[in-house]
């Protein structure tokens, strides 16, 4: 079938395609009432529906025989430590831990916070709460103690998981005095804090709330999975919180499961028994959805890799995991193929090792520049496949589903819409803009199963963030626009795009011709205030380090391709050199940071930023060149 017959059919006839996908699995209860509404009028998937997560994602692959078959490789550089886990093993650890939370008076309905490194007990703790019903929050181990407590705060957790330390390359993160500090912080205080001692000679700090994770495990019996509704909420995510409150998304059960395993099919193009790689964090919604739950929905063996794409021990590593464990499949950040280009920019590590195995590479979580994407290209000689996605959405909202038919790539385009999201792109007035011209991505309610239900204990932001601004229609925050070919550009926040003298111009279009420059190894372009124009358009660029010495030379090269590729409309004046750039630990570049600290405006330093030197640096450069405006 074609893709644009596939996809048709999920608008044409919704209810008929999503009941087919969910009877893809193994329910208590298959729903018959497939799209309803719920009492805040909201649209919701498969209501009268009964099944649980942890036991799809386990116990029916050991019911078809499947139980010696590998779910997870942990495969950590920064230990040395490689562990095959079979659905057997899988089963025993998160039965009894999950009978271990059960003990401690954590029931169906409750909260946990789960705050850990990539181990596998990060994964045996999600599983174990959706076991018995419970919601659980990962919260990101790189965030400080400051941003734990407030979410501890919001969702009110009846306990933390957490363990003894993390490992950043060569440094330990101390995981659990940062939860104690966390704990004293918040007004909300958990009944316990599970903690999971890694035995890597770290001091673990005493509590009165301190329960041992593997005497705990040791002391507990396994028990069967519990029933719970379609409806019932999987899990609360934060948004990253780069900048104000973070909001609580919450995860539905059964249209979150039906559309993971959906996915994995038909977008990414892996069958049941393959080994899939998401190199992400399971702090991030890539991590839940595409390290936990989609591969074990499949049956697929999910590798949980702890460590960086360089330095652990080098750029080699991601190909290395590849021959190693056979991944048919990869997926990850375009931060991390630059951060290996810049460490071989020739591709010659990867001719050390046998990746015939690898059919795909999809890369997400920030825009993919041309040339990023061209090198991955001719150096793994695999479709690369960029798609786009959000928190909220939980899987992609727009792809080159290779899984029903790979389409032509067109570099710097996401692809077309995913199956089920009626993708628009609108105007001020929220009307459909025509073909090349840009707009707000927005997508035409009813939204598909698994995106946010709503925001966790804030029904009114859920409503004014995503459904006020156009009525009818979900609002991204993104802005983007359709080529003649169909083809969807995202163009970046709305936030990125700037107004130059009434011109409305895309900084992701001016980053495309910097990035371009053979000297540039990542850059940054956003919209700082000007008197003048309104806004002007300023470039931070890091060189590679063989161009160090041309410093003063090629921003003025870069200017004058900037005026040819964009025109004089978009008054690039100023491209200033740094030596690195401020992101968040998914990678994303802080870009409203920048600007702000440029416009000298109110600013707030994020916790994912464990080095603020890098904020001096900016601001000192800033201000040897005048940048602000009061300069």
């Amino acid at each position: 079938m074609s893709y644009v017959d596939f996809y048709r059919k999920s608008m044409d006839h919704p209810e008929h395609f999503w009941k087919t996908q969910a009877a893809q699995l193994d329910w208590y209860k298959m729903p018959q009432n497939i799209l309803s509404k719920n009492k805040s009028d909201h649209n919701q998937w498969f209501e009268d529906g009964k099944l649980n997560l942890s036991y799809l994602c386990i116990d029916t692959h050991i019911k078809n025989g499947y139980g010696e078959q590998d779910a997870i490789i942990y495969d950590s550089p920064v230990t040395a430590t490689k562990e095959h886990i079979s659905y057997y093993k899988l089963h025993l650890e998160v039965s009894k831990l999950a009978g271990g939370l059960q003990s401690l008076g954590i029931e169906k309905g409750d909260t946990v916070i789960i705050y850990m490194p990539m181990i596998p007990q990060a994964l045996y703790a999600m599983l174990a709460c959706l076991r018995i019903g419970v919601v659980h929050s990962v919260v990101f181990g790189g965030f400080a103690p400051q941003e734990l407590a407030i979410r501890i705060d919001d969702c009110k957790p009846k306990a933390i998981i957490t363990a003894s330390n993390g490992i950043e390359i060569d440094r330990i993160i101390p995981y659990k005095p940062f939860v104690d500090d966390a704990f004293a912080k918040a007004k909300h205080q958990p009944d316990h804090v599970i903690v999971y001692d890694r035995k890597l000679g770290v001091q673990i700090p005493a509590k009165p709330y301190d329960i041992d994770y593997a005497h705990l495990v040791e002391t507990s019996n396994s028990i069967e999975a519990v029933p719970v509704a379609s409806t019932h909420p999987s899990y609360i995510l934060y948004t990253s919180g780069t900048t104000g409150t973070p909001k609580g998304i919450i995860r539905d059960t059964g249209g979150y499961a039906t559309a993971l395993k959906f996915s994995m099919k038909y977008i990414y193009g892996v069958d049941e028994g393959d080994s899939f790689w998401a190199a992400s964090d399971v702090g991030w919604v890539v991590g839940h959805s595409y390290i936990a739950y989609g591969p074990l929905l499949n049956r697929n063996t999910t590798v949980l890799f702890e460590g960086k794409p360089v330095r652990t021990p080098d750029a080699s590593t991601f190909w290395r995991v590849i021959s190693e464990h056979r991944v048919k499949v990869m997926f990850t950040a375009p931060t991390a193929i630059r951060a290996i280009k810049k460490e071989d920019p020739d591709g010659v590590m990867i001719q050390s090792f046998d990746i015939s195995c690898l059919k795909y590479q999809f890369l997400a979580g920030e825009r993919c520049d041309v040339s990023t994407l061209t090198w991955t290209q001719e150096k793994l000689k695999v479709p690369v496949i960029d798609h786009w996605w959000q928190t909220e959405s939980g899987w992609p909202m727009l792809a080159n589903m290779v899984g029903v038919e790979l389409q032509p790539i067109k570099g710097g385009s996401a692809g077309f819409p995913v199956c089920g999201y009626d993708i628009r792109i609108v105007n001020d007035e929220g009307k459909e803009v025509t073909a090349g011209v840009e707009g707000y991505v927005t997508v035409k309610l009813p939204l598909p199963p698994g995106m946010l239900s709503n925001l966790w204990g804030n029904p009114e932001r859920f409503k004014s963030d995503y459904l006020d601004r156009f009525p009818g229609y979900y609002f991204s925050g993104d802005g983007g626009y359709r080529d003649e070919d169909g083809y969807v550009f995202i163009t970046g926040r709305v936030d990125d795009v700037i107004n130059v003298a009434g011109h409305r111009l895309s900084t992701a279009g001016m980053e495309e011709v910097i990035a371009s420059h053979k000297s540039v190894a990542e850059c940054a372009v956003f919209g700082v205030h000007c008197d003048l124009k309104g806004q002007k358009p300023l470039g931070l660029i890091v060189l590679k380090p063989e161009y160090l010495a041309d410093e003063l030379h090629i921003p003025q090269e870069i200017i004058q391709a900037l005026r040819r590729e964009i025109g004089a409309v978009a008054s690039f004046k100023d491209i200033l050199v740094v030596n690195r750039l401020p992101k968040t630990r998914s990678g994303k570049i802080l870009r409203k940071l920048l600007r702000h600290i440029a416009d000298e405006l109110q600013y707030n330093i994020p916790s994912t930023i464990d080095d603020l030197s890098i904020i001096e640096e900016i601001k000192s450069i800033y201000q040897a060149q005048g940048i602000g405006i009061h300069k």
